[in-house]
C-alpha cells in the first residue's frame, strides 16, 4: 500500500511539472521553468523511496532531490522579485 501512494505522489508531481512547463513555453518566464525542474526533482524523490532503494527514509540520500528542488524554488522567487528592479 505505501508503495501505491508513493505512485500517486510521484504522478501528481509529473503532472505538476508537466503544468507548469507547459507555461513555461508560452510565457518563457524563468520562474516557471525552475518550478517544472523542482516538481520533477520531487517525482524522482518519490519514485526512489517507492522503489525502495533506500533502506530508511530518515537516513535517505533521495531527500537531497527535494533539497534541491526546494532550492530552485527559493533561486526563482528570489529572482523574480529582485532580478530586475525598473
Amino acid at each position: 500500500m505505501e508503495n501505491f501512494i508513493y505512485g500517486i505522489l510521484t504522478a501528481g508531481n509529473l503532472v505538476a511539472a508537466a503544468f507548469f512547463l507547459r507555461f513555461y513555453t508560452r510565457t518563457k518566464q524563468r520562474l516557471l521553468l525552475l518550478f517544472a525542474v523542482a516538481f520533477l526533482l520531487f517525482a524522482m524523490n518519490q519514485a526512489i523511496l517507492g522503489l525502495n532503494f533506500a533502506q530508511l527514509e530518515e537516513q535517505a540520500h533521495a531527500y537531497l532531490l527535494r533539497l534541491a528542488g526546494f532550492g530552485l524554488i527559493i533561486a526563482g522567487i528570489v529572482s523574480t522579485n529582485f532580478g530586475r528592479q525598473r
